[in-house]
């Protein structure tokens, strides 16, 4: 694909997600990273047994890059950054969909296709900018709590969840941080990767799920985004 390498640099576009990541193409998946200072960078996963795929800089931008054969959604990976002194970290993908259930830290391929069947809610959305709001704020790992006390999935609250803002009068439900971070005892705000939706709650599909349901009951979704705690 086509990228405009300078507006990244400048920090001018809102895009990077379409270039950077784990991009999953039937059984291929291509990996971009940008580590400029790096003299090397490979990627490691389930798909290589955890052994190094090393990735090519594309003519010296900073940006690294591999297509990787027989992968597919759910794996595991991390890039290995070497050093300009021979040593080398594992890192996560900060442009993953997806991540490794805690304590765990690797990143996931996710597939993000996802058919929304909400045309209605979408179609009145333009239609309510001058009518009133009632904003419900969430916190979706303790609104309930199954008896074990471990959290319900995005898919299993959908729907109580919905009918509870429509019995109580809310039009929208405003989730605390959603974007993967690391510690239950927190409400989300120490983000580890903006663009995966946190697994301890599903799959990045399965929070679109949520959503689904929401509009399709009539209930607006907000996300809290909070770039200031990274």
């Amino acid at each position: 694909m086509t990228f405009d390498l300078h507006e990244y640099y400048t920090g001018e576009t809102f895009t990077a997600w379409e270039y950077f990541g784990a991009h999953l193409a039937r059984t291929t998946t291509t990996f971009r990273v940008y580590a400029p200072d790096a003299p090397k960078v490979s990627v490691i996963g389930d798909f290589s047994d955890w052994e190094e795929i090393p990735m090519k800089q594309k003519e010296k931008s900073g940006v690294w890059e591999v297509k990787v054969p027989k992968t597919k959604e759910g794996m595991l990976y991390k890039y290995r950054i070497y050093f300009k002194d021979g040593q080398h970290c594992d890192h996560m993908d900060p442009f993953a969909f997806s991540s490794e259930k805690r304590p765990g830290t690797a990143s996931r391929i996710a597939n993000l296709n996802f058919r929304f069947s909400d045309k209605n809610w979408i179609k009145k959305r333009s239609l309510n900018y001058n009518k009133p709001m009632n904003i419900y704020e969430v916190h979706l790992g303790s609104w309930r709590t199954k008896e074990d006390g471990s959290p319900y999935t995005y898919t299993e609250i959908a729907e109580e969840l919905a009918d509870y803002a429509i019995e109580n009068g809310y039009t929208h439900i405003e989730f605390m941080p959603l974007t993967e971070y690391p510690a239950d005892e927190s409400w989300g705000y120490q983000v580890l990767g903006f663009y995966a939706a946190t697994s301890r709650y599903g799959t990045p599909k399965e929070l679109m799920s949520l959503i689904n349901t929401m509009h399709k009951k009539g209930i607006g979704v907000i996300l809290d985004f909070v770039p200031v705690h990274f």
